[in-house]
């Protein structure tokens, strides 16, 4: 139902601009909100399950069904053909990834450039995390599900009593720079219209451009403003309550990670400077305003582009790559592997090298001086390596589908961290649409996959998760 509210709203740019997709529009909420409506009407009074597996299971359907309800406005339109195509395009949306199928956008239709970042902003946020926020009676466990989707988050020690507060808290600071940052770039000579569309696309880590160039059109100043907005979108939102609520004592148990964060930054933006000042001939205000705005677009997998990154230097491409698998800190709207857990498993290798030189001292690792429970570890390295898993077989299946190895690798890491261009046809201002139909449906579920930190979905494929 929310779903189909958000497409309607689609119907101020199509009525305003006169772009004729009013009705297709129209149709395409109505539908949706109807098919909510009516399931609602019919299992509202539906004894609710307590079992946790049902949260697991609710949040994957949500998170494949909620994309396919997002292709209406595509196919509606007319502006995508295939059902492949507009799985692509939406999944890519609802995820916050940022890959895209159209080689030009500028002739889209406002509606669809408003749903394309509308996907993203709420997708960006979490839809659970959403629902959680709005709905005060769900009659499941809101934890197990605040968990299934968000199992990113920085929730070590959360209890369940705080959640949902944190919850509003979270969508509360969200809506409050996704403000800020619409006035701040309308205020520097942006119309107001795509203030709006940029902002949502990268306040939530999306990537989404209303132009071909990305944020190439720019002016200098308004890509450092979108630049400062991709950079608080990369830190964790409960962190930024606290400090904006003048709340410091609780910053303490996040400060490692945070530094963590910025010091990956700034040492990734001095190389990326110096390289396209000296490699690559940029001058010096073009090499800060490019590295700056390019390498926190990658840190955060939000995929927007100051310049056309396909043709630069080989070991800034690879730099990208390792960038936008680290990602932003926990509980933020960044992919990734996030910079919490990086940090976990650099402390984890230098304490099982400690214990190679002193096997009878006591080395724990630790985080904000305090240390880590051991299954956290576990958890932090099955992560780790169900996400080395997921890299390696998906680069197999495109390859087995007709892509070159480059553009797999490059497609497969973009999807599964939500980072967006790939490498080849599909990175810089390239897209994905001379990927096969097969490759594209590949990457429409790894994107959920990644979305989702892979353990969510993998845990449905157990047989054990079915038994009674």
């Amino acid at each position: 139902m929310v779903e189909g509210l958000l497409i309607l709203s689609c119907l101020i740019p199509a009525l305003h601009f006169a772009d004729g997709t009013a009705s297709p529009i129209l149709a395409s909420g109505l539908f949706t909100f109807n098919v909510g409506l009516l399931l609602l009407v019919r299992f509202h009074r539906a004894k609710r399950p307590t079992d946790r597996r049902v949260a697991y299971l609710l949040v994957v359907t949500m998170w494949l069904v909620m994309p396919l309800f997002g292709t209406l406005p595509f196919l509606s339109t007319g502006v995508l053909h295939t059902f492949a195509d507009a799985l692509f395009e939406s999944t890519s949306g609802i995820t916050s990834t940022g890959a895209t199928v159209f080689s030009a956008v500028e002739w889209l239709p406002s509606s669809i450039l408003l749903w394309r970042s509308m996907t993203q902003w709420f997708g960006g946020f979490g839809i659970v995390l959403l629902v959680l926020a709005l709905v005060p009676s769900l009659g499941i466990n809101k934890y197990s599900l605040y968990t299934a989707e968000a199992s990113g988050a920085d929730n070590t020690g959360k209890q369940a009593t705080s959640m949902t507060a944190t919850v509003r808290q979270t969508l509360g600071i969200y809506l409050l720079l996704t403000a800020v940052f619409v006035v701040a770039l309308w205020k520097n000579g942006m119309h107001v219209w795509d203030a709006v569309n940029i902002t949502f696309t990268n306040i939530s880590s999306g990537g989404f451009s209303i132009y071909n160039n990305s944020l190439e059109r720019l002016t200098h100043t308004q890509q450092y403003i979108v630049a400062l907005a991709m950079l608080l979108s990369g830190i964790n939102f409960a962190m930024l309550y606290n400090f904006f609520t003048f709340h410091w004592d609780r910053l303490q148990n996040k400060l490692e990670q945070f530094f963590f964060y910025i010091s990956i930054y700034l040492v990734a933006a001095i190389f990326v400077v110096f390289a396209l000042r000296f490699n690559m001939g940029f001058d010096w205000g073009d090499s800060l305003r490019c590295g700056i705005v390019q390498t926190i677009s990658v840190l955060t997998t939000t995929g927007s582009l100051a310049a056309d990154t396909q043709n630069w230097w080989v070991p800034i491409t690879f730099l990208f790559v390792v960038l936008s698998l680290c990602g932003g800190m926990a509980g933020s709207t960044t992919g990734g592997l996030k910079a919490m857990r990086v940090l976990i498993l650099i402390r984890n290798v230098r304490k099982i090298l400690r214990d190679k030189l002193h096997p009878q001292a006591v080395n724990p690792v630790r985080l904000n001086r305090k240390p880590v429970a051991p299954s956290i570890i576990t958890n932090v390295m099955v992560i780790f390596l169900v996400y080395a898993i997921a890299i390696f077989l998906g680069i197999m299946l495109l390859m087995l589908s007709g892509i070159n190895a480059t553009e797999s690798i490059g497609a497969v890491i973009a999807c599964i961290t939500g980072y967006g261009p790939g490498l080849g046809l599909s990175g810089g201002f390239g897209c994905y649409a001379g990927f096969t139909v097969a490759a594209k449906l590949i990457c429409s579920f790894l994107m959920v996959l990644g979305r989702l930190e892979c353990l969510t979905v993998i845990i449905l494929f157990f047989p054990s998760f079915w038994r009674r």
